[in-house]
């Protein structure tokens, strides 16, 4: 998995970088395209169940899974870019939060929000924790910050399929299961200022806040070992 993790994480990076003012999302899309494929690997999302293009990239209010197209970002925005890569038979998958020139304070304060909720859910994985307690993390630092989290979209296992099991859900929860040496997963919570319920779009992927409240989401794969976590995507 760490080949199609490191492929996906420099392609993110890549992505970042491209971030500014007048950059459509369809022009970033094309250049990380170019990027995997001279990797010798392949975006996972392009044709996955029809979606059309190889990344996800999601502005504003959009929860998650938007999709590239020729709107210029403009200053103020704030972005997330979701790259998964496919090579030698193992998918990996990560995301971040950019920020378009200056954004606004509150804006900033929700990124770095999402940022640390993520890191901290990364650092109490290991062997025999439960997979609730990362919700359980989660819930517990955004609570206090007035910060809703997404329940509609979840983690979830990954490597020879873009998607299996276990689910890796965000918030307090009482689903079974403990952490194994071996065990491949992401975790990529989605905090949004205002309320976490979303709406689809007709075109069968874009997922926008109900209340037009923006959202924030980051994303690493990671694997449990013996001893800890390995995040194959950091």
């Amino acid at each position: 998995m760490r080949p199609a993790s490191t492929i996906a994480r420099n392609a993110l990076a890549l992505g970042g970088r491209m971030v500014r003012a007048g950059t459509t999302t369809e022009a970033i899309d094309n250049e990380i395209h170019k990027y995997i494929i001279s990797q010798g690997a392949y975006p996972s999302c392009l044709n996955y169940i029809g979606f059309p293009k190889s990344v996800c990239t999601s502005v504003n209010n959009v929860i998650a899974h938007g999709i590239p197209d020729t709107r210029e970002l403009v200053a103020g925005d704030i972005i997330n870019i979701d790259v998964t890569v496919y090579k030698d038979g193992f998918h990996g998958d990560t995301s971040a939060m950019f920020g378009v020139g200056k954004v606004d304070s509150l804006g900033v304060k929700l990124m770095d929000a999402t940022r640390e909720s993520l890191e901290l859910a990364i650092d109490m994985c290991g062997p025999g924790v439960p997979i609730s307690r990362i919700g359980e993390t989660i819930e517990s630092f955004v609570g206090p910050l007035g910060y809703s989290i997404s329940a509609q979209l979840t983690g979830h296992g990954v490597g020879r399929s873009f998607h299996q099991n276990p689910l890796i859900y965000h918030h307090a929860n009482e689903e079974p299961g403990e952490m194994l040496p071996g065990m491949a997963f992401t975790i990529e919570p989605i905090l949004c200022q205002g309320v976490p319920d979303g709406i689809q779009w007709p075109d069968g992927w874009t997922i926008v806040t109900e209340d037009g409240g923006r959202s924030a989401q980051f994303e690493h794969t990671i694997v449990i070992t013996e001893t800890g976590v390995d995040v194959l995507t950091a």
